[in-house]
């Protein structure tokens, strides 16, 4: 696989996770600094197929699909590294979950993910996403490594 530059778009996105259309739910790359931190832009639209359209009031963005987002970012992060591009990432599970606000149609959420602990094969993210600066999720991520199936 070749370098990273950034920004990394759509289809850079793509080369990385093994999410696709419609479930690929990160927009773009904005920052990436290996084992540390990484910054991705989701931006959501009037026509996603999974947003809640409540009868009177507002679309919104589910927050597990907010949550899946978060996760993502956080793929991208581990799975960039030279030496986890054959493997295949697992989310095991998301620890002191908080949502704090609703996303709707027209807003762009940044989401930043920072490795808490990080180990061959398994380890632990902290992510946020904020709309306009304000923080509309936060939790801690575990997830895994394995290999690509042969």
């Amino acid at each position: 696989m070749e370098s990273l530059s950034l920004p990394l778009d759509y289809s850079a996105i793509e080369r990385i996770i093994p999410h696709r259309y419609p479930f690929l739910l990160v927009d773009r790359i904005t920052e990436l600094e290996p084992d540390k931190r990484i910054v991705g832009i989701k931006n959501v639209s009037l026509n996603e197929r999974y947003l809640s359209r409540p009868p009177a009031g507002t679309p919104a963005l589910p927050p597990t699909i907010l949550t899946e987002a978060v996760a993502q970012v956080g793929a991208i992060l581990i799975l960039s590294k030279p030496e986890n591009r054959e493997k295949l990432i697992f989310f095991m599970g998301i620890d002191r979950v908080r949502y704090r606000r609703s996303v709707h149609p027209g807003d762009v959420v940044e989401i930043e993910a920072r490795v808490k602990r990080l180990r061959s094969r398994m380890g632990q993210l902290e992510g946020v996403a904020r709309v306009d600066g304000r923080i509309v999720i936060e939790g801690t991520m575990t997830f895994a490594l394995g290999p690509l199936p042969s």
